[in-house]
């Protein structure tokens, strides 16, 4: 970029090696997405649950069709800020083809967040790097407005239809420029994200009340309605500690004690978390207004903590809310519990009786996301006019309202770009790269792939597509742009490569800490 004055040095991966003199500007960012395994695997369970709704729902990061503007070339070549350098790919066969372009099987899709609870989604490829962990995007998918990071932030390497078939990586640390952080510069408008091995939920194991309290994933309760014979025979063996419950139905049950000689029925009666925790505990006796359960905490979508929120100001709701927040006070994760003591009733005409079934997800670790995919290689301060093949995923409509792509596969376009630096003004960009194709938002993020070797399916990644661009002024995009990646960029990148990570699921499913 062109505030750069710091010469390059080849180091380590052959990416840049930076002496950061006394006084000046920093080049780089670093944020935390989400850092610990235990708060990984949440975000990654969140979508993957229920067979990859929230993928399925998430929509492309959308531009607005006045966002698609002209570029204008600079009246001279710019002059790199230092010399070029390239780091090495490493290649993962077996990937599909699309015409005659084999696609890498290092793209794919990155999942997150917005401030607003939106669902959203870029184009992303894994890179190389010293511990195989990296994936790189632009910055405005990974930092909303230039400043804060998106939430529940995940990489999908070779996503299609709610599937990942390679495993989830978990975002936990991302790297950018300096510039698009503090003002919103597009010329620094890429990110690189060092994300946790990955990993899928493979399955399902019905367990004990014991092992499912103390499973630290996956979990949840299934009630199935049983008769009264297999009820009482359930409950004299394992009495209130065991999973066997009843309900009666009547609209207005005759409480009695736990010692009353008559046809009677233990149930469970919702309270409040401060009535819960002074209530008495559990004992063989089964007293009335002895703790029963927890239940929770559960997650929920922010939508339905708002309603149940609204339900406890009126007094229609009493389980207990919470919601996670970030070092920035931004609310991620939203939860309910609730809280049960004991209660006997006389028996009455309509009792139903329940067993509880205990089940824990069983997940897999996949892997580092290099060891598994491969990773590109990166290059920067190359000459301008260099041939690369783009991939990503376009989803967006032109500005005529045409929708040509459904961001379901990747799309690719190949072709040399401009010999000279471009201007966008109203983002503040002075030395964008563009390339003729007409690819739409939703491939944002997506890699520009220097010598890519269509046998290998490897290159260099020498870009990432930041903006979009209608040339002749037909309502049409016929140009996308990149960040020129030079010794800034490459500092980034150095810096990235570095971030260690961690595995999120034990050798047997479990949930690491």
């Amino acid at each position: 970029m062109k505030r750069l004055l710091i010469p390059l040095a080849a180091a380590g991966l052959s990416a840049a090696a930076l002496a950061v003199p006394a006084g000046a500007a920093p080049q780089w960012v670093t944020d935390d997405l989400v850092p610990k395994p235990a708060d990984a695997y949440g975000a990654a369970a969140f979508w993957l649950d229920a067979n990859g709704a929230a993928l399925r729902k998430a929509a492309q990061y959308h531009w607005d069709a006045k966002d698609v503007t002209k570029v204008v070339a600079t009246q001279s070549k710019d002059v790199p800020d230092g010399k070029p350098g390239m780091t090495a790919p490493t290649g993962a066969p077996k990937a599909s083809k699309s015409g005659n372009v084999n696609l890498p099987k290092t793209i794919g899709k990155v999942f997150f967040l917005d401030s607003k609870g939106r669902y959203n989604w870029c184009s992303a490829t894994a890179i190389q790097s010293r511990h195989r962990n990296l994936v790189a995007t632009a910055g405005h998918c990974v930092y909303e407005n230039g400043k804060d990071v998106f939430q529940k932030w995940v990489f999908v390497p070779g996503y299609y239809q709610g599937k990942a078939p390679w495993g989830v990586y978990v975002g936990a640390y991302a790297f950018t420029a300096y510039d698009l952080d503090v003002y919103d510069d597009y010329d620094g408008d890429y990110a690189f994200v060092a994300v946790h091995n990955g990993f899928s939920l493979v399955g399902q194991k019905e367990v004990g009340k014991g092992e499912f309290a103390e499973w630290a994933g996956d979990k949840w309760v299934k009630n199935e309605e049983i008769k009264k014979d297999e009820y009482d025979a359930g409950f004299a063996k394992y009495g209130s500690a065991g999973p066997y419950w009843s309900k009666d139905f009547d609209a207005t049950p005759e409480k009695v004690g736990h010692d009353y000689s008559g046809e009677k029925i233990l149930t469970k009666v919702e309270v409040t978390k401060a009535d819960y925790e002074a209530a008495p505990k559990a004992t063989a006796d089964n007293k009335n207004g002895e703790q029963y359960e927890q239940s929770g905490p559960t997650p929920i979508s922010q939508e339905a903590y708002k309603k149940l929120a609204a339900e406890k100001a009126d007094g229609k709701f009493l389980g207990w809310l919470d919601v996670q927040k970030d070092k920035n006070g931004t609310e991620t994760a939203w939860y309910e519990t609730h809280y049960y003591v004991k209660q006997w009733v006389k028996a009455g005409k309509t009792v139903r009786y329940f067993r509880d079934h205990y089940y824990i997800g069983v997940a897999k670790d996949t892997g580092r996301l290099g060891d598994v995919v491969g990773g590109q290689g990166f290059a920067w301060n190359q000459p301008r006019g260099q041939k690369v093949t783009v991939f990503g995923y376009p989803a967006d409509r032109h500005p005529d309202g045409d929708k040509p792509y459904s961001g379901v596969t990747p799309k690719w376009c190949s072709g040399v770009t401009a010999n000279k630096a471009y201007q966008v003004n109203t983002f503040r960009v002075e030395e964008h790269q563009v390339l003729k194709c007409s690819m739409t938002g939703g491939a944002d993020g997506g890699p520009w792939l220097m010598r890519y070797d269509n046998g290998k399916r490897t290159g260099y990644v020498n870009g990432v597509t930041s903006m979009f661009h209608d040339q002749d002024g037909n309502d049409r995009v016929d140009y996308i742009s990149s960040a020129y990646f030079d010794g800034e960029t490459a500092a980034v990148y150095d810096k990235a490569s570095y971030a260690e990570t961690k595995k999120i699921v034990g050798p047997n499913g479990e949930l690491l800490q």
